[in-house]
Order: C-alpha cells, then sequence, then structure tokens
C-alpha cells in the first residue's frame, strides 16, 4: 500500500460498499487516469494507485484482512509473520483471517443480491478525420450491448407466467449453515444456492434468455460529437450502456476520440501550425500569397526582407475552443527555399545583385557565391 493513502479512499466508496460498487469505482478511475488517455502530471501514479486499491478490495480475503490490520500482508498483526502461525495454518492454510472467513462468511457488509445494480459500463471508439476533430459533427453509431430481454421484460420468466417466492431461503436470498469446527457448533450466513441471493425463483424459464432477463442486441444512439475535441479526449453517454439488474439502472457509455493526423497541420488544443514555403525573391521583395487554414484559403502579406523561421499569426484561424467561447489561431512558419540548379540568366542575375550589394561574386572553390547562395 502506498504510504498513507486509504484504499476506501483512493477508490471513493465508503468503507462498508458492495463488491459491485468498488468494481464501478475501479472501472471509472482507471479510465479517467489510464496513461494512454491522461498524460496530465501523476495521472499514471494515481492509476497505479487505483489498481492496487482494486486488488485488495476486490478480494474478500484479502480486504477482510485490510480492514482489520489496515494491510492486505496476511503477516501484519503478527509482529512480522512469527505469532502462531504455523499454529492457525493448520485450520486450512489461509491464516488467522481465513478462520473468522469459513466461521462468519468473510468480513465486510455485502449488498443483498436482489438489490438493484446498474449495468456495466460500455467503451466505443470514435475514428475522426484532423477537420471532424475541429468542427464536430452529428452521426448515429451502433454497437452490442446486453439490453433487457424484449420477450420477458427483464423478469427472466416466460410469458404469463411471473417469478416466485424462493422455497429454499423464503424470499431473503440467504441461508443459515450450521458448521463443526474447532471452537464449537458455528452457524454463518451465506447466499442461497437455488435462488442466488434474488430471493426470488423461477419455476419457467423465458425461452429467449434462458432466465438472465438479458439478451444481447445492437443499439443505435445519436452523438453530437462537440467541436474542438481532440485525440484521446473521452464522452460519457449517461444510461447508453448494459442493462441493469433487479430493475437497476443502465450503465453508461464512455466515447474514446481517435482523430486522425493531419497531412499539413499540427495542433496544440485550439491552436493550429502549418509550415509554409516561399521563395528568395518572396523573402527578399515581398509578397501577398495565400495559405490554407481549416476555415478556408486566406491571404497573407510577406513583408519585404522576411527571414527564414519567421512566424505569422492569424487570428481565429485555428481550432474553436472545447470549454469556453472563441477560437483559437492560425500559426503560419515561413521557410525560405532557394533553388538548387540555376540557370545562366539566373546566375547572371545573381552576380549583379551581389555587386549592386558589395559582395565578392567569385564562384571559384567551395565558398563561391553560388555555394554560399545555395546553401
Amino acid at each position: 500500500m502506498a504510504e498513507g493513502k486509504d484504499f476506501y479512499d483512493v477508490l471513493g466508496v465508503s468503507k462498508d460498499a458492495s463488491s459491485d460498487e468498488i468494481r464501478k469505482a475501479y472501472r471509472k478511475l482507471s479510465k479517467k487516469y489510464h496513461p494512454d488517455l491522461n498524460k496530465e502530471p501523476g495521472a499514471e501514479q494515481k492509476f497505479k494507485d487505483v489498481n492496487e486499491a482494486f486488488e485488495v478490495l476486490s478480494d474478500d480475503q484479502k480486504r477482510a484482512q485490510y480492514d482489520q490490520y489496515g494491510s492486505a500482508d496476511p503477516n501484519a498483526g503478527f509482529g512480522g509473520g512469527g505469532y502462531g502461525q504455523g499454529d492457525f495454518n493448520g485450520f486450512g492454510g489461509g491464516g488467522f483471517d481465513d478462520i473468522f472467513s469459513s466461521f462468519f462468511g468473510g468480513g465486510g457488509q455485502q449488498r443483498s443480491a436482489s438489490s438493484p445494480r446498474q449495468g456495466e459500463d460500455l467503451q466505443y471508439q470514435m475514428d475522426l478525420k484532423f477537420e471532424e476533430g475541429v468542427f464536430g459533427k452529428k452521426t448515429t453509431i451502433k454497437y452490442q450491448r446486453e439490453d433487457l430481454c424484449h420477450t420477458c421484460g427483464g423478469s427472466g420468466a416466460k410469458p404469463g407466467t411471473s417469478p416466485v417466492t424462493c422455497s429454499k431461503c423464503h424470499g431473503t436470498g440467504t441461508i443459515q449453515v450450521t458448521q463443526n469446527t474447532p471452537l464449537g457448533r458455528m452457524v454463518r450466513q451465506q447466499t442461497c444456492d437455488v435462488c442466488n441471493g434474488t430471493g426470488k425463483e423461477i419455476k419457467e424459464k423465458c425461452a429467449t434468455c434462458g432466465g438472465s432477463g438479458h439478451e444481447q442486441k445492437q443499439h443505435e444512439v445519436k452523438v453530437t460529437v462537440p467541436a474542438g475535441v481532440e485525440d484521446g479526449q473521452q464522452m460519457r453517454l449517461q444510461g447508453q450502456g448494459e442493462a441493469g439488474h433487479n430493475g437497476g439502472p443502465y450503465g453508461d457509455l464512455y466515447i474514446i476520440f481517435k482523430v486522425r493526423p493531419s497531412d499539413i497541420y499540427e495542433r496544440e488544443g485550439s491552436e493550429i501550425y502549418l509550415d509554409q514555403n516561399i521563395s528568395f525573391l518572396q523573402a527578399s521583395l515581398g509578397d501577398d500569397i495565400e495559405v490554407p487554414t481549416v476555415h478556408g484559403n486566406v491571404k497573407l502579406k510577406i513583408p519585404a526582407g522576411t527571414q527564414t523561421g519567421t512566424n505569422f499569426r492569424l487570428k481565429g484561424k485555428g481550432a474553436p475552443h472545447l470549454r469556453g467561447n472563441g477560437t483559437g489561431d492560425e500559426h503560419v512558419k515561413v521557410t525560405v527555399k532557394v533553388p538548387r540548379k540555376l540557370n545562366a540568366k539566373q546566375k547572371e542575375a545573381l552576380k549583379a545583385f551581389a555587386e549592386a550589394s558589395g559582395e565578392n561574386v567569385s564562384d571559384h572553390g567551395k565558398n563561391g557565391f553560388f555555394d554560399k547562395f545555395m546553401n
């Protein structure tokens, strides 16, 4: 366990949380802090803490040990493992906490199996073009999910019949079992093996779902992709996951956006970056050029004497802000391109330019004028 951290606090659940609540909290937090989806500082460590907490609290035996001693280490509370370890292992090989687990059915309060439970969450990856990430779009997605059975409506019983009160547990969902132990006769409570804790017994099962109350179906949902969404971000659609149990609500659907990179643009948040080539003459004399943006081509004024690497900003030509009003900018970085081959007229013109500038026009040797010009 990480120093100073409480596993229940890490998952954001109470100490009497059911296994379903722990599992749901783990799924939510592991998605939130997964290193592939969350690049914020500290996210990777939080992801490790969440996994460590779930590993202990999802295991009844480890959880009972943790609740009693504040550690999932079976040696905790016994002075490093020396006190009575060999003697207690004689009762079943699991340590002191295993004895109490076998007598009383494990540590921690468990939610009744007949209680309403939310359905499982689902994840869907949506591929977007670069421009779709910038401007968003409306679309309809289709996916398979566990839905309520259309024949029985989720009851699991054959149409015209209904589940009845369990004949073994009389609707409580639990039964008492008497067990002889080295400490005497002990009575413990366990989940009913006839109704699996639901308190209801299905005499005639639905032919479609086999008594489960659920069936796999293709589901459609309309999705509005927000403008300005970025690669790796996600969106939650409440109630679009799998069907709940015992009248519980549907789970949620998490859409993970995969935005395809552009061939010409780079993007950081709402800011877009473009590399633009200009000629030696355009840089020297200045020019009005046309450059592409995601909003369409626009004119950009290149002042005379522009140097390679100069950056220009096109205000409002970037991506919309995902949260809030306004739009980012496009940043254009110009690179002065020099021709690698010159014809005779071009050479003469450049010699004249060099002479007018007071430059040495000698083209002999490695450091001649044209060699410098090309480089």
